[in-house]
């Protein structure tokens, strides 16, 4: 795994050993941030359920502003820092080390403008989250959310916790949905 395009190109990251990440692929990351390309210039940037933090970096490798890195997993944590560290963002990085749902009120900005979540697959992790995402004062309208989740994972009734589904982009085994909060929430 490596960091795609930017500041940080081709060098490598480290993802942790084990069984309870999996780290998204250099070539789906390179799809992902092609559809979000002119949104992540001096954007604030949130990447849930970091892993090894290959998501966050490669935005602040593209010119995010800050990007915030959660996860509550001590391997993730330790390869989070050390990729940080390897690739000189620590001035713009801010690691918090708890589980998300308590993370959401350790983020202390005005706007987070991209949030990207890669929870476990087949848990309704994601729609838990997106309940709790709607309320925080960082989230609105303007807010893109990218939720990468297995095939099955089924977004029909997201019209009920008031979002919309702007775009969805298929893999082979898995798929990014991308979804804002409807207007008036």
């Amino acid at each position: 795994m490596r960091v795609i395009a930017g500041k940080a190109r081709s060098l490598p990251l480290k993802t942790p050993a084990g069984e309870n990440t999996r780290p998204t692929t250099d070539r789906i990351k390179e799809t992902l941030f092609n559809m979000i390309q002119m949104e992540v210039p001096d954007c604030v940037f949130a990447d849930f359920f970091s892993g090894s933090g290959g998501i966050g970096i490669e935005a602040l490798s593209r010119g995010a502003r800050k990007a915030y890195f959660i996860d509550q997993d001590k391997e993730a944590i330790s390869c989070i820092e050390s990729n940080i560290a390897f690739t000189k963002f620590t001035e713009e990085a801010v690691v918090i080390k708890q589980d998300v749902f308590s993370a959401l009120n350790n983020i202390y900005e005005k706007h987070v403008d991209i949030i990207f979540m890669d929870p476990p697959y087949n848990m309704d992790l994601e729609k838990k989250l997106l309940g709790l995402l709607k309320h925080m004062k960082y989230v609105d309208e303007d807010t893109i959310i990218i939720i990468e989740a297995s095939l099955e994972t089924s977004f029909d009734d997201l019209d009920e916790l008031g979002y919309e589904v702007r775009r969805e982009k298929e893999y082979k085994t898995n798929k990014h949905v991308f979804v804002r909060l409807k207007k008036d929430q």
